[in-house]
């Protein structure tokens, strides 16, 4: 019996030493990473962080000549390996200065002010009016606040508990993760509001004709990009003694080339006399008919 209880006594030590082993080793695993987090990082890093982590890029414009850092910044060598990063941040709303300094530490308020550019980028987003109180407001600097409220009300940055930004504070790796990760989720969660297109029938006006006691000539009268662009009339509607016109443009033929000039286009109807002819929202423009 008391062979069996020692027996027992040394498999329980044995198993306590592996653990102890076991735990000593996973914990010593997170101390390094938090190490590794804590960390300020540099402008470098921030601005690559947000360029790869919000997947921005310049794949939508053509370049006459590759373009290299060094047209854009007077401190950021050409074969860096971040070079790449700060030329796509150059076109996607971070607004960085000519001199910015790659190696330098980078604060919260310049993380803020560029992530919020990158966001901006994504779309235009509906914001609600409100204004936050920040605790230590008199040491963010001029230019910044706006970014900094909108990425508070978005939850993407928070204060502490005393309602502090600490806007001069630097920003760790963890740090930099969180916001960017919260950023993204922001986008996928809200979609931007579309913005209309602008009009291509402008300075539409209308004017009439008495043609009989009964009928009214309507001619409307709009100016258009160029000689290609046309305007028809897509329907007449009848409300309450109104006769609402309904226009769209009528795209250019995209095989021709056309000389860059404003012009006046005309366009009329007939309705009744007892009618008044009022001008309606301008359709979206037709195609070509080719």
């Amino acid at each position: 019996m008391k062979s069996r209880i020692g027996k027992s006594i040394i498999l329980l030590a044995l198993i306590a030493v592996v653990s102890m082993a076991i735990g000593g080793s996973v914990f010593a695993g997170q101390g390094n990473s938090k190490a590794t987090n804590k960390k300020e990082i540099t402008t470098a890093q921030a601005v690559s962080a947000i360029v790869k982590g919000l997947g921005l890029n310049i794949d939508h414009i053509r370049f006459i000549k590759e373009p290299k850092a060094s047209d854009f910044y007077s401190k950021v060598q050409d074969n860096a390996p971040y070079a790449g990063d700060f030329i796509v941040a150059n076109f996607n709303g971070l607004d960085l200065p000519k001199d910015i300094n790659p190696s330098a530490k980078v604060t919260r308020e310049q993380f803020a002010k560029w992530l919020y550019g990158a966001l901006s980028q994504k779309g235009e987003y509906a914001w609600i009016e409100i204004f936050l109180e920040i605790s230590d407001a008199k040491h963010i600097t001029n230019g910044y606040m706006d970014s900094i409220q909108k990425l508070l009300i978005a939850n993407i940055f928070t204060l502490d508990s005393k309602q502090r930004f600490h806007p001069k504070n630097g920003v760790t790796q963890a740090q930099a993760d969180v916001v960017i990760a919260r950023t993204v989720k922001f986008i996928r969660e809200n979609a931007p509001i579309e913005e209309p297109k602008p009009s291509i029938l402008s300075n539409a006006s209308l004017s009439t004709e008495k043609i009989t006691d009964d009928v009214l000539k309507v001619t409307v009268t709009a100016t258009v990009p160029h000689s290609g662009y046309g305007m028809e009339i897509t329907g007449i509607s009848f409300e309450k003694g109104e006769a609402i016109i309904h226009l769209r443009a009528v795209l250019p033929d995209p095989d021709k080339m056309y000389p860059q000039a404003l012009r006046d286009v005309s366009v009329s109807t007939y309705i009744s006399a007892k009618l008044t002819p009022v001008l309606g929202d301008e359709q979206p423009a037709a195609p070509f008919p080719g």
